[in-house]
């Protein structure tokens, strides 16, 4: 891969990580956990755990559906 591939698959990440961080702090999370690293990655680890042993799309579909409104409530409230 030379170099300028390799930058921008780098941004393209640094980007996502920035963006999942976002969401992290928009859900409240960090607040709730008071920024309890170990908490917050536990939590992560809690979920990940229900998608493996649960009908992943249902519970999916729930979490989706839940984001979805919370995103609707915040755009509402900012207008």
């Amino acid at each position: 891969m030379d170099t300028r591939a390799w930058v921008v698959k780098r941004r393209e990440r640094t980007r996502h990580l920035i963006e999942l961080g976002g969401l992290v702090q928009k859900s409240g999370l960090v607040e709730l956990t008071r920024d309890d690293r170990a908490a917050l990655y536990g939590a992560f680890t809690f979920l990940a755990t229900m998608l493996k042993a649960d009908d992943v799309e249902h519970t999916l579909a729930l979490w989706r559906r839940g984001g979805k409104r919370a995103f609707e409530a915040e755009a509402r409230s900012a207008s």
